[in-house]
């Protein structure tokens, strides 16, 4: 069978071998969106996969691979990306780093352009929409090792904290504290796995010591419009909290800012337990009390995890879990109880 040239995709999508060069290499602004999408196709109708890397070689490993995240600034994520790095430096293996800022269609593209480049495996902390294209990548030899979030289940090799252990125990942490109405703020979790098994260890706690579950004290936020109802609004409820249980570092930030608007303080009028450790917190002036996950290590996993794929793609899949810790700090304490008493 005659191998697929650059000139055939060029020629299939009746563009210049240079447009088709550019858009190999990652340079989409240097065309139009039609044009992409016709270069796209031809690429996929004919199978085309460039040699850049075999040419001059004796072997089919590049000695490369690619790490896709959704927020490289991320305090978790860079820790992650340290240890997939420091993991591969002792590996003789390169990372190249994409970041898709949680936008899907810059993740399929990060996907195409690092098996453009012949990466010998991805890892890749995803966004959830592309797993059909994942899919297909997996199917064409690539291996990838999912981090952080899984979502819909069908993830083969995934790399991440153990969210239903962690969420049992911080939960049970603030019963044991006396809290018995805690506010479960989250992103939507009913389609996200991961997110899902962190609402299951908060009722796993609830039914544990017999604490009637209330759905007004779940509360949800999104990342582009805030919370869906105001902390302040919360606190002045029937269902009033006595502790809030956030569930990403974002919330936990914009929450502290909400409630140190409204001159909230924390832990005399409601105690707060966030997901995630939060940069410098031993200088704030009241230090969150947390679930520390270890990103590090789950850098060095997802990547011993992906080299064994690489040596062996028909091995089978595997999920790690990895342990997470209640940090206890100053922002939690027993609830005041009715009249200051």
């Amino acid at each position: 069978m005659q191998k697929v040239k650059l000139a055939d995709v060029a020629r299939l999508a009746k563009v210049s071998n240079s447009t088709v060069s550019q858009y190999i290499n990652g340079r989409f602004d240097y065309m139009s969106k039609e044009t992409e999408l016709r270069v796209r196709a031809a690429i996929k109708e004919l199978n085309y996969t460039p040699n850049r890397f075999a040419q001059g070689l004796k072997t089919t490993k590049t000695k490369t691979i690619g790490v896709i995240v959704r927020d490289i600034t991320g305090f978790d994520t860079s820790r992650t990306i340290r240890g997939v790095d420091d993991f591969c430096k002792k590996a003789n293996y390169n990372a190249l780093i994409y970041n898709t800022d949680f936008d899907p269609e810059v993740e399929a593209k990060s996907l195409e352009a690092l098996f453009q480049l012949q990466v010998d495996g991805i890892i890749i902390a995803s966004s959830g929409k592309n797993n059909g294209l994942i899919e297909e990548y997996i199917h064409k030899g690539l291996p990838i090792v999912h981090v952080q979030l899984e979502h819909d289940g069908s993830e083969k090799n995934l790399v991440l904290s153990d969210y239903r252990k962690a969420a049992f125990d911080a939960t049970d942490y603030l019963i044991k504290l006396g809290h018995e109405r805690i506010c479960f703020v989250t992103q939507e979790y009913q389609n996200v796995k991961s997110r899902n098994e962190r609402y299951l260890g908060y009722t796993d706690a609830l039914e544990k010591h017999g604490i009637q579950y209330n759905e007004a004290l779940v509360q949800y936020w999104q990342r582009e419009t805030g919370f869906e109802h105001s902390p302040k609004a919360i606190l002045q409820s029937d269902a009033a909290p006595t502790a809030f249980f956030t569930q990403h570092l974002a919330i936990t930030t914009e929450l502290l800012a909400h409630l140190n608007q409204e001159g909230v303080s924390v832990p005399d009028d409601v105690s707060l337990l966030g997901f995630d450790d939060i940069p410098m917190t031993e200088f704030f002036k009241v230090p969150v009390t947390v679930v520390k996950q270890e990103p590090y290590i789950i850098g060095k996993e997802a990547a011993q995890l992906l080299l064994e794929l690489i040596e062996d793609k028909d091995r089978h899949s595997q999920k790690i879990m990895i342990s997470c810790s209640v940090t206890q700090r100053e922002s939690c304490a027993s609830p005041k109880k009715k009249g200051g008493q």
